[in-house]
């Protein structure tokens, strides 16, 4: 062996030898004056604790601390002078381990370079009034800066260790709680002149971390483990940690803090939270309940970046702390209450702060949603910024926009109120919405949704529409429609209309609402839309979306109670034989029918004017009407009306131009057409230039009392006659019909299927010259001179019997 290294051995068993002989000297020191050096250790701590401090016993361990001499603390006990009231021990430590400078314990002091707690509770308390039992520790230190002589030099703790350690703060008056099972937190310190530096590991389980104890605990029983690297300034007061990644549970998570001790009652804290790619279901479950609760009524499908900071402290009233959370989503879907939304993507931001100095809680938070798009339904949008503030009574806001092809409302509208097909849909809307058990409630909405040429099949009446235009706009309160090109059919409407008051009315009111709708049309076919005179059918509800206040929901409620007042011009009307030209109408439409005002037609050369209602039934539709008719061709006009359902009475029967007043009812089907027998009402009839052409009951009672006279073609210069009609009878009240065959007076009822029983009173004389007497008086009295038949025409048995009037006075 090379005599250097046989020197440099022999130097290192002296140096080792000189170790181990002070170590074993320590020792022997301290077993030997044990109950000196305990009160020195506990003179040392005493200096600062203004309450209760117990150490049961102290024993040294040789190599635990090495080259330290280590002394192990048993049954440590802190207390402050108030215990006895609120019963919170400040430390209690089975085991309390310091290592301690040998050089320093023996000039006759105590410098700690590590402790080492094991199986102890630390329990940091502040009652409902602000006392802590922190008052424990002694804060006056002038004394000592009085009279050095009396304290020792700093202590500088080198390392750190504790395991198995409960760690409560427990604020009573600002409503916090904050209890960790620390399993392992070990780590080393440095001093520099700045202050300190520490690197630490940390093991613990967070039992507890609310901010605000009535609201529950963020983190709550979730692992928290990662190396942190923190530090103390002196000059500025903050302390500085850091970890990346510090796990919660199996989710890694970067975290940076700050904690803002200078000259505070107790530390404010600012923490800042990144997680890459976390599951919304994961991030939800991180937090105190009362947003865990309303944010699981939603999910997220994939997984999401996050931000949080955490800003606030943890000793005051304020309730914080202050909330503010970023997410970046990208195609994903998302749940929310009463649907989905797919290929999502937005940046999201939550603050419990939304007004300043107005304090950190539900009824200032909000939810902004910026860049958001997606498709529901099948309908793709976009919202620039969707916002929710106030988690306690919600509002909701927004610009919503979206172009998309018509037929793709079907999804929306799950085959509900109308069913689309061909065109496109174009949105652009400003909303605001209460939110109701999380859902869209009664949105308030500005701006327009535009339909261009689609078809459209409005289910509850079956009314089928092809190339149509809507325009809808909102404007403040009131609904403009414009530009609404409408085709059933050969039927072609052009339509604007207007409902004031329409956002108020429509979930409140809808009964109330009225659309005044100013109609134009080169020509209108009427048997295209008998489906308004069948009964409204019942679409089926959506279960999902029942009573929610949704605005898809009330729409069939509004089509069903809500009014419209029509205000027409049609060119050409058509309906089956009918053709009118010039129409003007007015039109109500109520819950179960029409109230038709002021309409006015040309047709068959004359003018036709009516007021009146047509009410829906379940079995037939019921009207009544008020009609002047004017100077119209009889025989035009009967085909037209399909001669009001008359048989033996048609238009193959006359001749000339009738004016006529009525006031009638009736019934009328669903396909239009009158029903047999249901007309009541009073007719008045004025002919010119008339001919009765082969009416059966004057050409039967002819061939009885005028064998030689033509019956079959009777002009009839002019009649005036008045009629009521009850169901298949007609009362014909005295009338006198003065022709070119034979003058006549009827009385009596004319029955379509029974009971007629007419009366005729017939001159036998020849009237054919009449018409050249010019003067009034002569020609009546020239009417029954001569022999007069007074004949019977009345059914018996079912056959119509002709005999004379015997009743005749």
């Amino acid at each position: 062996m090379p005599k250097w290294l046989k020197i440099s051995l022999k130097i290192i068993a002296g140096a080792v030898l000189l170790i181990v002989l002070v170590l074993v000297g320590a020792t022997m020191y301290i077993s030997f004056n044990k109950a000196k050096v305990l009160k020195m250790v506990n003179e040392q701590l005493d200096k600062s604790v203004d309450g209760t401090l117990v150490i049961g016993d102290m024993k040294p361990n040789f190599f635990r601390g090495f080259p330290d001499v280590s002394l192990t603390l048993q049954n440590v006990l802190i207390r402050d002078k108030q215990y006895d009231r609120h019963k919170h021990t400040l430390l209690n430590a089975k085991d309390f381990n310091v290592s301690i400078n040998t050089m320093a314990l023996f000039r006759g002091t105590i410098d700690i370079n590590h402790i080492d707690i094991s199986n102890a509770a630390i329990d940091l308390f502040t009652d409902s009034t602000g006392y802590s039992n922190t008052a424990v520790f002694k804060k006056d230190n002038k004394k000592v800066k009085d009279n050095p002589s009396e304290s020792s030099s700093s202590t500088q703790l080198k390392k750190f260790t504790l395991s198995n350690v409960t760690f409560t703060v427990d604020n009573r008056q600002a409503y916090k709680l904050f209890k960790f099972s620390v399993n392992d937190l070990s780590g080393k310190m440095q001093y520099p002149d700045s202050g300190w530096r520490a690197n630490f590991h940390l093991d613990v389980l967070a039992k507890s971390m609310a901010f605000n104890s009535k609201r529950g605990s963020f983190i709550k029983n979730q692992k928290l483990e990662g190396d942190f690297v923190a530090g103390y300034n002196e000059g500025s007061g903050k302390v500085n940690v850091s970890v990346q990644p510090l796990n919660i549970g199996e989710t890694p998570f970067k975290i940076n803090a700050v904690f803002a001790t200078k000259d505070k009652p107790s530390a404010n804290f600012d923490i800042n939270i990144v997680a890459d790619q976390i599951l919304w279901r994961r991030a939800s479950g991180l937090l105190a309940p009362n947003i865990t609760e309303v944010l699981n009524r939603f999910n997220i499908s994939k997984p999401m970046d996050v931000t949080c900071n955490l800003n606030g402290s943890f000793g005051g009233g304020d309730g914080g702390p202050k909330i503010y959370v970023t997410a970046r989503v990208k195609d994903s879907k998302i749940t929310i209450p009463g649907g989905e939304l797919d290929n999502c993507s937005f940046n999201g931001i939550f603050t419990n702060n939304y007004v300043k100095d107005k304090g950190y809680g539900d009824d200032n938070s909000a939810i902004k949603l910026i860049g958001l798009k997606g498709s529901y339904n099948h309908l793709p949008f976009t919202i620039d910024t969707g916002s929710i503030i106030n988690l306690v009574k919600p509002i909701a806001t927004g610009n919503f926009k979206s172009n998309f092809p018509a037929a793709d409302l079907n999804y929306f509208l799950e085959d509900n109120v109308a069913k689309f097909a061909n065109g496109e849909a174009d949105m652009k809307l400003r909303y605001t919405a209460d939110i109701v058990d999380y859902k869209i409630n009664k949105p308030v909405i500005r701006g327009a949704i535009v339909l261009r040429n689609t078809d459209i099949h409005y289910i509850p009446r079956n009314i089928k529409l092809t190339n149509s235009s809507i325009s809808l706009n909102f404007v403040g309160d009131d609904l403009i429609l414009s530009n609404i090109r409408l085709q059933s059919g050969r039927s072609i409407v052009n339509m604007n209309g207007r409902v004031n008051n329409f956002l108020n009315l429509y979930y409140n009111a809808p009964e109330k609402i009225l659309l005044t709708w100013q109609i134009r049309s080169p020509q209108l076919y009427l048997g295209e839309f008998l489906g308004f005179l069948a009964e409204r059918k019942q679409t089926p509800a959506i279960k999902s979306r029942a009573n929610s206040g949704n605005v898809v929901d009330q729409l069939s409620t509004v089509l069903e109670k809500g009014k419209a007042e029509m205000h027409m011009q049609v060119a050409k009307v058509y309906y089956k034989k009918f053709l009118a030209t010039d129409a003007t109408a007015d039109l109500l439409t109520t819950d179960n029918g029409i109230i038709i005002k002021n309409i006015g037609v040309k047709h068959a050369g004359g003018f036709l004017k009516m007021n009146g209602k047509m009410m829906q039934g379940k079995k037939l539709n019921n009207f009544a009407v008020n009609t002047v008719i004017s100077n119209v061709n009889m025989r035009e006009f009967f085909v037209a009306f399909n001669n009001f359902g008359l048989q033996d009475f048609t238009s193959e029967n006359l001749k000339g131009f009738l004016s006529a007043k009525t006031s009638i009812t009736g019934g009328i089907t669903d396909a239009g057409n009158l029903v047999p027998n249901s007309i009541n009402g009073n007719l008045d009839l004025s002919l010119r230039n008339a001919a009765l052409i082969d009416f059966k009951p004057l050409v039967s009672v002819g061939k009885f009392a005028f064998p030689f006279r033509n019956l079959k073609n009777i002009s009839i210069p002019k009649l005036d006659g008045h009629f009521l009609v009850k169901g298949d009878m007609i009362t014909i009240k005295p009338l006198q019909v003065s022709s070119s065959v034979l003058n006549v007076d009827v009385e009596g009822v004319y029955g379509f299927t029974r009971g007629t029983d007419i009366a005729l009173d017939i001159p036998l004389r020849n009237p054919g010259k009449d018409s050249l007497i010019t003067d009034k008086e002569e020609l009546a009295k020239k009417r029954f001179k001569g022999i007069v038949l007074h004949i019977r025409a009345h059914e018996e048995g079912g056959k119509m019997k002709i005999g004379w009037n015997k009743n005749h006075k």
